[in-house]
């Protein structure tokens, strides 16, 4: 008679576990993440500025978080190539992707991209924001931006800059400067900072603008010349270096924010730990010092913040590129 019972109350018993288990498995589950090595897709070729950044914070990243970031450079068609992947890798926390401001000039030049550059991504944080900065020659007859824009006045279409890229940071700055001064450039596109940084130190290429991390060293060493940098105000790294604002273009900015993304629909857990590991390798001094020697200033922001910047350069560069005419040509 007692057995009936005593089976119903092993049931409930049961039940109760069962309900217990599934009530923390996603805590349990946080907990773990991650337990395996995490992907990095850097959409730029090895050498670059974003290449530079993020390998500076993934060493220390992968010290918090107790697990590698295997780096997978995927560079190609400004940068979407990468992107696209990361757009339709899976979103369990172990894919992510490292952005530069390309993410937000890409919607202003392509009338047509493999993915939507909000919907499908889930921003994890700011990683640094780095200034542009925009170098000659030293065989270059000129060692200001007044004496370049003067130099380029007299040779309309004889002076030739190099960038990164058709639609990267460095052809932006240039373009809209040369709008603002009534300049004529010829643009010289590479894919990538690397050979391009070669060809302007060996001097085939006499001008090129690009974010400064590249740059500081080749500055540092005479190899370079620094003519100005695009943010509101001097970067610690080259302190002698005028913002092109205080040479006679009040107004003009444009910075670079490196951040970095997962796929959409990422575990909200997984994003935390993401940022609080990003958060904290920026803390490290040796990454912090690493990083403003090269000229990038370090931010470790939210997740919220982070979308509220990628909207509100999306919508800005749009207004910039019809404004000024700019094209992500390849001539």
């Amino acid at each position: 008679m007692s057995s009936q019972p005593q089976s119903a109350g092993a049931a409930l018993v049961v039940t109760f576990a069962v309900a217990v288990a599934g009530a923390f498995a996603p805590a349990a589950h946080a907990q773990t993440y991650p337990a395996k090595p995490i992907r990095m897709i850097i959409p730029f070729p090895p050498g670059g500025n974003t290449d530079i950044i993020a390998r500076s914070i993934a060493g220390r990243m992968s010290e918090v978080l107790g697990q590698q970031f295997i780096i997978e450079n995927r560079g190609g068609a400004g940068s979407m190539l990468g992107t696209e992947v990361l757009s339709k890798s899976p979103s369990d926390g172990y894919t992510v992707g490292f952005v530069s401001a390309a993410h937000v000039f890409n919607p202003a030049l392509f009338t047509k991209m493999p993915y939507d550059s909000i919907r499908d991504f889930t921003p994890i944080g700011i990683a640094a924001d780095v200034p542009t900065m925009i170098v000659a020659h030293p065989t270059l007859p000129v060692k200001s931006l007044k004496e370049l824009v003067a130099l380029a006045k007299k040779n309309p279409g004889k002076l030739n800059y190099a960038t990164s890229g058709a639609g990267t940071v460095g052809h932006l700055a240039t373009e809209l400067l040369s709008s603002r001064a009534g300049l004529q450039m010829v643009h010289i596109p590479y894919k990538g900072s690397g050979q391009a940084i070669t060809d302007v130190v060996a001097g085939h290429v006499t001008l090129m603008a690009a974010t400064m991390t590249v740059f500081v060293p080749h500055v540092k060493a005479g190899k370079l010349r620094a003519l100005g940098v695009t943010s509101t105000k001097r970067s610690p790294a080259l302190p002698d270096v005028p913002t092109i604002a205080e040479q006679g273009f009040p107004g003009y900015e444009v910075s670079s924010a490196f951040g970095m993304l997962g796929p959409a629909n990422m575990p909200a857990a997984a994003v935390k730990t993401l940022n609080a590991a990003l958060a904290k390798a920026l803390q490290d001094p040796k990454v912090r010092e690493s990083l403003s020697s090269q000229g990038a200033e370090p931010v470790g922001s939210t997740p919220e913040a982070y979308d509220q910047h990628l909207r509100s350069e999306i919508a800005r560069w749009q207004k910039i590129v019809q404004q000024v005419g700019i094209k992500a040509d390849q001539n």
